[in-house]
C-alpha cells in the first residue's frame, strides 16, 4: 500500500475544524452517457445493491447499464434547472447557509459538501479539507433516518479515503436526526405554511424512499426509524391517525420492498373517494428527481387517472431557515468538545506562549 504525498509536517501549525455534509449523488448531465456513468458507481455499492458480485456484474453491465441510462436521463432532464442538477444545487446552498448560520453562532469552521456518487466526491473533497488544515472534521450525511444502504456507505467512502493518507484527521460521524426537535419542527412548520397559502386536505401522505422489505429482519433501523419521524410529525401537527399514512416509493427489482407503497396507496385513496391528497417527503433533505419527477409528477398522475381531483407535493426543506437553524443545533450537539473558535482552535503550545505574554512572562518563566 502507498499513501499519498503530503506536505512534510511542522510543529504548531493551526487546527481546524470541518464539516462535510454529504448527499446520495447525482450525474453530471442528464444524459445517458453521465447516467451510464453514475449509476455505474452507485449502483455497484454493494451496501446498496446485496446480491453476489458475479451475478451482479452480469446483470448491471448485461441488462440495467444498457438500458436504463437512457430512460434515467429523460426524467432528470424534467427536472434540470439552470445551475445544474437539483440535489447538488440544494445540497450547495445547505453548506453554505450552514456555514452563516454556524459563523453567527460563533463558530469559526469549514463548511463543504460532497456526494457519495458522482462530484464533488467525497474522496477529493477529504484531500482539500486536509489542504485547508482540517484537523477534526464532522461527517453529516444528509439522510435523517439511518440505513446501511445509505448512511453506513458514507462511512465506507470516508475509511476507504483514510486508507492512502499517512496523518488522518480526527473524524466523527452523524448516524440519525431522525428525532430531532428542530428537524420534526422545520417539517411541520413548512405544512403548516403549505395549508396555509393551499388549504389542507383530509390526508396527509408521509412518502419514504423505499428499502429491500428483507433489510429490516437483517437489523436494519431504516424502517423503524421511518416511523418515529412519521409519528412525531403528526403529533407536532396534531392529527390524528385518521389523516396520516406513511408509505415507501423508488421501488427497484422485483423483491419485495418495504410496504405499504406509495403509489398504490395514492390510488387506493382515490378509489376510495378522496379528492384531495397532500404528499410530503420527510426522509428528503432536498428536493431531487425522486421528489420532483417521480412523486410531484408520477404519482400525482397516477392519483389523478384513479379518480382523485387535487394534489399537492409539498416542497423538500432544502434551505428554509427553520431547518438550517435546525441543521446548525445538530452540528453544534455533535461539535461539543472540539474548538470550533479562533482562539480556541490556536494549538496548545501557541495560547500558553500568548497567555505568557499576556502576563509578561518570558519563556523561561
Amino acid at each position: 500500500m502507498s499513501f499519498q504525498i503530503e506536505p512534510a509536517h511542522k510543529h504548531g501549525s493551526p487546527e481546524r475544524t470541518a464539516v462535510l455534509l454529504v448527499n446520495l449523488g447525482t450525474p453530471d448531465a442528464p444524459t445517458p452517457a453521465a447516467l451510464r456513468r453514475y449509476l455505474g458507481e452507485f449502483l455497484w455499492d454493494p451496501r446498496v445493491v446485496e446480491i453476489p458480485r458475479p451475478v451482479w456484474w452480469l446483470i448491471l453491465h448485461g441488462v440495467i447499464l444498457r438500458t436504463r441510462p437512457a430512460k434515467s436521463a429523460a426524467k432528470y432532464a424534467s427536472v434540470w434547472r439552470k445551475e445544474g442538477s437539483p440535489l447538488l444545487y440544494w445540497t450547495q446552498r445547505q453548506a453554505l447557509r450552514l456555514l452563516g448560520q454556524l459563523g453567527e453562532r460563533g463558530h469559526q469552521v469549514i463548511v463543504r459538501h460532497a456526494m457519495r456518487y458522482g462530484l464533488p466526491s467525497v474522496a477529493s473533497t477529504l484531500d482539500a479539507l486536509k489542504a485547508d488544515g482540517a484537523t477534526r472534521i464532522l461527517v453529516l450525511p444528509m439522510y435523517p433516518q439511518y440505513s446501511g444502504a445509505t448512511t453506513a456507505s458514507i462511512s465506507d467512502a470516508v475509511a476507504s479515503w483514510g486508507l492512502r493518507v499517512r496523518r488522518l484527521p480526527e473524524f466523527r460521524h452523524v448516524m440519525r436526526y431522525h428525532d430531532d426537535p428542530g428537524y420534526i419542527e422545520a417539517l411541520a412548520d413548512s405544512v403548516r405554511r403549505h395549508w396555509q397559502t393551499n388549504g389542507r386536505s383530509e390526508k396527509l401522505v408521509m412518502s419514504f424512499h423505499g428499502m429491500p422489505a428483507r433489510s429490516l429482519p437483517l437489523g436494519d433501523p431504516y424502517h423503524c426509524e421511518c416511523q418515529v419521524t412519521a409519528r412525531l410529525l403528526a403529533a407536532r401537527l396534531g392529527l390524528v391517525p385518521e389523516e396520516w399514512v406513511i408509505t415507501f416509493q423508488s421501488r427497484f427489482g422485483r423483491a419485495k420492498w418495504l410496504e405499504p407503497y406509495t403509489e398504490p396507496m395514492v390510488r387506493q385513496l382515490a378509489a376510495k373517494g378522496l379528492k384531495r391528497v397532500d404528499l410530503i417527503c420527510p426522509g428528503f433533505a432536498v428536493d431531487c428527481l425522486e421528489t420532483l419527477e417521480e412523486v410531484a409528477m408520477e404519482i400525482r398522475d397516477a392519483f389523478l387517472a384513479a379518480g382523485g381531483a387535487e394534489y399537492h407535493y409539498i416542497p423538500c426543506l432544502n434551505d428554509d431557515d427553520r431547518w438550517i437553524a435546525a441543521l446548525a443545533g445538530i452540528v453544534e450537539n455533535h461539535l461539543q468538545g472540539w474548538p470550533t473558535r479562533s482562539d480556541e482552535a490556536m494549538p496548545e503550545a501557541a495560547r500558553a506562549s500568548g497567555r505568557a505574554r499576556a502576563l509578561g512572562l518570558g519563556a523561561s518563566d
